[in-house]
């Protein structure tokens, strides 16, 4: 009778434990995801709606953004992602192209074409990232982005303009016009259904091999034969090589908060040093000095983005003391405007970026910020027969000087905030030279301003530019509050839409326990809830 009694007693004990752990109460009250694409926040809305994570939605929505958005980004393309688990880990996946080990520097510049073409980085970075840290499986996680390639989806008039502004170089080679453009050999218009075969047998492939099926096997040797025979350098070997790597993260403070962001490829530690310089300069008084503090600060940080990859010089780029002097500096002498754009990569200068990024997080704490890219518009032009998807920009001068196995450098800047180790804030932006200031200024609207996230990504946004501020001007649709005098602080108003970057970001609503997110005002994107 007694050791029926202590087995009912065991019996118990361990269902009560069974039953509460399997009701143990998440941290938060809901799952989010902000993206650039409607269809891949609800990709990573579905992943939430599985039982996933934060890392199965950020690499389902981000191989859909692939699909769907493929002048801006694709599997052909460049990563970078920073992340913090459910535990309180931050840490990063660096996914960067990079330079093939036959590559010779050329005197001659290519901003485009098979020249352009290195080793491929977004599936590697993708597939680490889920394998990682993912609960799904990684063919569940692809199975949105495949039946967007498959079966096609309505093309948005965002996506359409940007094709038909390649389209002269799109007809100059034959994999490309054949995926992009009609059978009347004409650019596709908002609103057409838009198939991709081929591309979603190669997504197929990755979702059945991982790795191997895009960097080995039939795949890769399709990729290096239309490479070699167009005059690229890409060979087997460098796609069988090649490896997405953890990324070394770097961190400030602002407002006492924590920043955390990317090391190269990455341009994190020009992110921070904005915040610091600005954490350093009087607090403006109105949102003409805003502009002023922002444009001005930016200006001296960009001044030290070549010096990166000197490891004394990051010091000095990340120490808060030398924003301090930065910051003294810009207030006693009233520094004019005047960015040196000479001898710049073209990359550095131009006028638009072409790039995509999301931001979600889950209602463990999983929080992932993850910036893709072909580079810029439409990336390489090139498309192979038989794949289906764009090749990014690393090699030629548009992104800088490289030597073999350099990974591709950029603006991209994924970013964390936290205070006192809990987050706050985790976005990221597209726009090319234009991605560091949209962060930096979203953070200053958000954290010091105290605005709504939403309203922090509505509020125009300013960008130094050669002997001038540039301020963004969108009659009837931002509110412009700054009337900078022209003589003293020369700028110009600039009416484009998306040309100051595009932020898709989330934020923990503490006072309440749940994530909410906003989508940039100038671009298609959205953001969904999963309650």
């Amino acid at each position: 009778m007694r050791k029926n009694l202590r087995r009912l007693s065991i019996l118990i004990c361990t269902v009560t434990i069974i039953y509460a752990c399997s009701n143990t109460s998440s941290k938060y009250s809901n799952d989010v995801i902000s993206s650039a694409h409607p269809l891949a926040s609800l990709a990573g809305k579905q992943m939430y709606k599985l039982g996933g994570n934060a890392f199965d939605a950020a690499v389902a929505a981000a191989f859909s953004l692939a699909v769907v958005e493929p002048s801006m980004s694709g599997v052909g393309g460049r990563l970078q992602s920073i992340f913090q688990t459910q535990d309180g880990e931050i840490s990063g996946v660096d996914a960067s192209t990079e330079v093939p080990i036959q590559y010779k520097p050329s005197e001659e510049k290519h901003s485009y074409g098979y020249p352009t073409i290195g080793i491929p980085g977004v599936v590697a970075g993708l597939v680490k990232l889920q394998e990682d840290n993912g609960v799904l499986s990684l063919k569940e996680v692809l199975a949105p982005a495949i039946k967007y390639a498959k079966e096609g989806f309505l093309v948005l008039p965002g996506e359409a303009l940007r094709q038909k502004k390649a389209f002269n170089k799109i007809n100059e080679f034959e994999g490309t016009s054949q995926y992009f453009l009609k059978a009347d050999n004409t650019s596709y218009e908002a609103g057409d259904l838009f198939i991709q075969k081929d591309l979603s047998m190669v997504l197929q492939k990755i979702a059945n091999e991982g790795h191997k099926g895009f960097y080995e096997g039939e795949v890769a040797e399709k990729i290096v034969s239309d490479v070699q025979n167009n005059g690229g350098i890409l060979t087997l070997e460098d796609l069988k090589n090649y490896k997405a790597l953890t990324s070394r993260i770097v961190e400030g403070k602002y407002k006492d908060h924590e920043i955390h962001s990317l090391y190269l490829p990455s341009f994190g530690a020009i992110t921070i040093q904005i915040l610091q310089i600005l954490d350093n300069l009087s607090s403006a008084k109105n949102e003409e000095e805003w502009a002023i503090n922002i444009g001005k600060a930016t200006e001296t940080a960009y001044e030290n983005r070549k010096y990166q990859t000197n490891e004394d010089s990051l010091k000095l780029i990340l120490s808060y003391d030398q924003a301090k002097i930065l910051a003294d500096k810009i207030q006693r002498n009233n520094v004019a405007f005047n960015l040196d754009n000479d001898n710049l990569p073209e990359s550095w200068v131009a006028k638009m970026g072409h790039t995509t990024h999301l931001t979600t997080a889950d209602r463990n704490g999983n929080i992932v910020s993850l910036t893709q890219t072909i580079g810029p518009l439409m990336g390489s032009k090139v498309a192979s027969k038989g794949l289906g998807f764009l090749y990014a920009v690393t090699l030629g001068g548009y992104l800088g000087d490289y030597k073999p196995g350099d990974r591709a450098n950029s603006h991209i800047s994924p970013t964390l905030i936290s205070k006192n180790n809990s987050p706050v804030l985790a976005l990221g932006a597209a726009g090319g030279s234009r991605i560091i200031t949209a962060v930096t200024q979203v953070v200053s609207r958000y954290i010091d301003q105290k605005n709504t996230l939403e309203k922090s990504l509505m509020l125009p946004r300013v960008y130094p530019f050669e002997d001038s501020l540039w301020v963004e001007d969108h009659t009837g649709v931002k509110e412009l509050n700054a009337e900078l005098n022209i003589i003293t602080n020369p700028h110009k108003l600039i009416d484009g839409i998306a040309r100051f970057g595009r932020v898709h970001a989330v934020a923990l609503d503490s006072i309440n326990n749940k994530w909410i997110g906003a989508a940039d005002p100038d671009w298609e994107g959205t953001t969904e809830i999963n309650k």
